[in-house]
């Protein structure tokens, strides 16, 4: 704090100086530089009234005052200095009355003099450094101090286990870290070693961050937070001396928690990508490996580490005695996305008659991040409403928000438009009815948002862990009956079944490729290829024949023909129905599960939900 209020009052000890030295420019007089006639001339008229002589080895300096009127006036002269002129200049002086001083030039302050030659200086140097320590901003700003650790130390950390919902196995996992930092002793009298570091995958949002803060506010102990950029400078070597000054800081302070977010910005695999490698990253990346090395067992320094790209890391940094354990963050099931609902409604004005556990049945996939937005923007759409407290269709829309974007009703179709939306929405929702292995529709609205002219919510009937091929094959069908609809009752087709048509196509390409779904046999043709390095992309090559490309694209053909026809049947017999929920959307523009399922019992009576 002291050193902080010191760089504070530079600025104004700058302002000062420059004051002073300025004001002192100013208050001197005016002095009048006379050459020696001109000073000769005043000494024979007799007008000195002051003067000082400075008698040095070749030549007298002489400064005074002389008279002229009522004005006086300064004046600074040089003259030869010979023994004749200076006695009859004196004499003169003493005989007209003036006061004369007879300075010796070897007795003057040299300090004061040296001094006001370096004021200038000193002022600009001055201004230099300010400016320096405030060029990069934060607290770490200073100019020579680049290879500071940028961790955080964060302390009172309020965040506990009861904080963090959905995921319980993950907790468990992060339970026995607790006990040790509380009490490492009776891990030492096993024998048993606790892991140097934890790695949390996962899913961007699925609480990584939040899991490692709950871990120091349960155990109470030092938190440091620092993101895998803050290592990374343009200078080689500076993100190595910031690994060095970290672990040294965690070391003084044990038992302690380290916490490094996006860790694969510094720990990429070594000599990967177009041009080889990246210096400074990968002597940092050196660096937090002997460091890692280097804390002793059972020392009170835990290392999490948190990334959603697990697959490009840098397999020595996986290695037992590094990163030993890693933990997989995944999505929250129905259950735990209740309980995530249910700790982010904490603070919020909920209506009674709000079902979280209908929610959360309505959002698979979402992450804890997502889930916290949907209850944000409900909160916002209700100050928006001017409503006392949040109700159900505030949520509805807020789902629809996050996953779609907001509604646009501004933007108007034609009755053409509308009812070619309407068919297309009203084919995806007949099949969801249909087809047993397919989602359930919970919703169908042609009110644009996003980019979709309208959408349909479709959930998993059962959240399952892994897809069948029959599932697959629903999903295939479910995604072209849009695209079958138009062709069955307008006789035409649009580009809005654009995405669908993209979805069904990888859908069918991964089955054939990679999950060994067709004539082909098990036999996978294609790697993943959403996570690899440019270099790698570049220096692959196709491990299959051009005979066999010509197979996969039979088999891919061959799926995507067959959801279709299958799609085209199940329509074309149940006309009625898709007919009976187009003239209702075309109505109403929203239908909820309950009225789609009034529709599909052939219940003329349409409740407005």
């Amino acid at each position: 704090m002291k050193g902080n209020r010191f760089f504070n009052l530079i600025p104004w000890i700058i302002v000062l100086l420059a004051v002073i030295s300025i004001s002192s420019v100013l208050n001197t007089p005016n002095i009048k530089r006379l050459n020696y006639n001109e000073f000769n001339s005043l000494v024979d008229r007799g007008v000195i009234t002051e003067i000082s002589v400075s008698v040095a080895n070749v030549v007298v300096d002489v400064r005074g005052t002389y008279k002229e009127g009522n004005e006086t006036i300064t004046f600074v002269s040089r003259i030869p200095n010979t023994e004749q002129a200076t006695n009859s200049l004196v004499e003169k002086l003493q005989t007209s009355g003036a006061k004369v001083t007879i300075v010796n030039p070897y007795e003057s302050n040299a300090f004061v003099d040296a001094l006001i030659q370096i004021i200038p200086f000193l002022l600009f140097g001055g201004f230099a450094f300010f400016l320096l320590t405030r060029m990069n901003g934060g607290n770490n700003n200073k100019a020579f101090e680049f290879g500071r650790s940028k961790a955080r130390l964060e302390g009172n950390i309020r965040v506990r286990f009861d904080d963090v919902a959905g995921a319980d196995e993950e907790k468990e996992e992060m339970v026995e870290l607790i006990e040790y930092l509380k009490n490492p002793k009776k891990f030492v009298k096993m024998g048993a070693r606790i892991p140097k570091g934890i790695l949390l995958s996962g899913a961007p949002g699925t609480g990584k961050t939040l899991l490692a803060k709950a871990v120091a506010g349960e155990a109470d102990v030092p938190f440091y937070s620092i993101s895998g950029s803050d290592f990374v400078e343009m200078f080689v070597g500076v993100g190595a001396s910031r690994v060095r000054d970290m672990f040294k800081k965690a070391q003084a302070t044990a038992p302690c928690i380290v916490f490094i977010d996006e860790i694969d910005a510094v720990g990429r695999q070594r000599g990967t990508g177009l041009g080889g490698g990246h210096d400074e990253r990968e002597q940092t990346l050196n660096q937090l490996l002997v460091e890692m090395d280097g804390i002793g067992e059972n020392t009170g320094v835990v290392i999490i580490a948190a990334t959603n790209r697990p697959d490009v890391l840098d397999p020595a940094l996986l290695r037992p005695g590094r990163f030993d354990r890693q933990i997989t963050v995944s999505l929250p099931d129905k259950r735990g996305r209740h309980a995530i609902l249910k700790v982010h409604a904490r603070n919020k004005q909920i209506s009674s008659e709000v079902d979280l556990e209908g929610l959360a049945r309505r959002t698979p996939g979402f992450s804890g991040a997502d889930l916290e937005n949907v209850l944000n923007e409900a909160a916002i759409l209700a100050v928006r409403d001017q409503k006392d407290v949040i109700e159900m269709h505030h949520l509805d829309e807020a789902v629809d928000r996050v996953m779609m974007g907001p509604a646009k009703k501004s933007r108007k179709y034609t009755e053409r438009e509308k009812y070619l939306v309407a068919v297309h929405e009203t084919g995806h929702a007949v099949i969801g009815l249909l087809v047993e292995e397919a989602d359930m529709v919970q919703k169908v609205t042609i009110i644009p948002r996003g980019l979709a002219g309208g959408y349909n919510l479709m959930t998993p009937k059962e959240e399952r862990m892994m897809a069948t091929k029959s599932d697959l094959m629903a999903k295939i069908t479910g995604l072209l009956g849009g695209r079958v609809a138009e062709e069955i009752v307008l006789n035409e087709i649009s580009s809005g079944a654009y995405n669908d048509i993209e979805r069904a196509t990888n859908i069918a390409r991964d089955m054939v490729m990679s999950y060994g779904m067709s004539k082909l046999g098990p036999i996978q043709y294609e790697k993943s290829g959403g996570n690899v390095f440019l270099g790698r992309d570049y220096s692959s090559s196709r491990n299959y024949s051009g005979q066999i490309a010509f197979e996969i694209d039979k088999e891919v053909r061959a799926i995507i023909d067959g959801c279709y026809e299958k799609a085209r049947e199940l329509i074309a017999n149940n006309r009625p129905l898709l007919d009976r929920i187009t003239a209702a959307l075309m109505e109403y523009e929203t239908l909820t599960h309950e009225q789609i399922m009034k529709l599909y019992n052939n219940e003329e009576a349409l409740v407005q939900g």
